[in-house]
């Protein structure tokens, strides 16, 4: 089994949110790193606020790609 985290996607806060539900609710997990956010928690700044990222584990990748497909088809 392949569990290598892979970013399957990168957007807005808020679109990386409605995205990770869409994903959860289809049985995938999902792991989220904001930089921006961990980085003022920290004191100090660090990525954008508008490039959050959300990976997957690799085993997962099939499943979720027309996911995220259609998710991009209607977003973007």
């Amino acid at each position: 089994m392949n569990d290598k985290l892979i970013c399957i996607y990168t957007g807005t806060e808020v679109t990386v949110n409605l995205l990770k539900g869409i994903l959860e609710e289809a049985g995938i997990g999902v792991f989220v790193q904001d930089d921006f956010r961990s980085g003022i928690a920290a004191g100090f700044f660090g990525g954008s606020p508008s490039a959050v990222d959300l990976f997957i584990e690799g085993a997962d990748l099939e499943k979720a790609k027309p996911i995220v497909r259609e998710f991009k088809q209607r977003n973007e």
